[in-house]
């Protein structure tokens, strides 16, 4: 008889290990099956931030933001070894779209929006210490803003998410490859392969949690479930060698405005992202030559020292892709609200998770739980994910 596991989740990237971990806390039994490495799609190609979105502030997607904020809050507190809290410097130059009265409201909404708590601080630089930036351009520049966000490594965080999942009990298989899955009344049948033979699980409830493979899932569910229209997006990054020392620097593309991070990663620097329309193969993601020279030339115009650097090959790249419902309009200016969508009534049989942001992981994870949990039995809680400490996995 296939054993039965209350929770499957397909997909181990971070929305897949946070429910996960949500349902072994809620005392469910849960499997989690991934069909290579924990955390090394989407999951480890991010801008690495743990933050509320600041130019979502601009759309007025004020839930979004309060949101990502208060997660923010408690990642720092419940996984210190592994999100940091770091110094970001807006400078602003004659040619910025986005003019100082401008930043200030948005830092200040920010900062109420996070209820003022640890890393709301923020303000102006004083001339005095614009040359000491890392070498940013100070032709033109008229004022330096400077707040706090966070940072972290995004496949270590998922990795450690999956072990405190796994101290409760959830089960996890790596290199587990979905076949397919039937859904059922009470229960599912859903097959895998893993180690050269097809294994067969029973459960109450699906989570697809496979992120851009998310259709490619739900073609291969029976019967056949309506699957939404979406956009997979591109963003790049470059990894350079050089430091930057003293905090992260959200900078304005001057060719579209966009928003570009320039950060320290590892003792480089990592630069991104981009948005860029993709339609190749899943697993074969890579930076283009055009998204390279677009953040090797933001690079070098703010920073003179990196000049040469990009375009001589001295730099990494990577490239990951977002779920973006699809729609009108630059990919840029679409909400990142994460969308659930649901198969099978009046309880789901089958969720699946469209979109997300790495800060928002936990709680959509408990968003999931909640869609849920008509289709699962009543169990005792075991821990609440709020107050689970994360430590880094050796």
């Amino acid at each position: 008889m296939s054993r039965q596991f209350d929770v499957v989740v397909i997909g181990g990237g971070i929305n897949g290990t946070g429910v996960a971990q949500a349902a072994a806390a809620a005392g469910h039994s849960a499997l989690l099956l991934e069909k290579g490495q924990l955390g090394e799609g989407t999951s480890s190609r991010s801008s690495k931030l743990i933050h509320g979105g600041l130019r979502y502030l601009e759309s007025m997607e004020l839930s979004l933001v309060r949101e990502g904020l208060r997660e923010r809050t408690l990642m720092l507190r419940l996984a210190p070894e592994l999100v940091h809290l770091q110094r970001f410097m807006i400078p602003i130059f004659k040619s910025t779209r986005r003019r100082p009265w401008q930043i200030r409201i948005g830092l200040s909404m920010y900062a109420v929006l996070a209820g003022f708590e640890k890393g709301t601080e923020f303000g102006t630089l004083p001339r005095s210490q614009w040359s000491d930036l890392d070498g940013l351009i100070t032709e033109g520049l008229q004022s330096v803003f400077y707040y706090h966000d966070a940072q972290t490594d995004d496949q270590a965080l998922t990795r450690a998410i999956m072990a405190s999942a796994a101290s409760l009990g959830a089960e996890f298989q790596e290199n587990a490859q979905f076949i397919n899955a039937e859904l059922g009344k009470e229960w599912s049948e859903l097959s895998y392969r893993h180690q050269g033979r097809e294994v067969s699980v029973q459960a109450r409830a699906i989570v697809n949690a496979a992120g851009p493979w998310v259709n490619e899932v739900l073609a291969a569910v029976t019967p056949a479930v309506e699957q939404r229209s979406i956009e997979l997006v591109q963003g790049a990054h470059l990894v350079v060698e050089g430091r930057i020392t003293k905090g992260c620097y959200y900078l304005e593309s001057r060719r579209d405005g966009r928003a570009i991070f320039v950060m320290p990663w590892k003792g480089k620097t990592l630069v991104g992202t981009t948005e860029t329309q993709f339609s190749g193969d899943l697993d074969h993601v890579q930076a283009l030559q055009a998204e390279r020279k677009y953040l090797g030339s933001i690079l070098a115009y703010h920073f003179p020292a990196y000049r040469g650097k990009v375009t001589a090959g001295d730099c990494q790249s990577f490239a990951g892709l977002r779920v973006l419902p699809a729609g009108k309009g630059h990919a840029f200016h679409r909400s990142r609200e994460v969308i659930l969508e649901t198969h099978g009534h009046p309880s789901p049989r089958l969720l699946s998770i469209y979109g997300g942001k790495l800060t928002a992981w936990r709680a959509t994870a408990e968003k999931v739980l909640r869609v849920i949990a008509t289709s699962l039995p009543q169990r005792e809680a075991r821990a609440r994910t709020s107050e689970l400490p994360l430590h880094p996995v050796d």
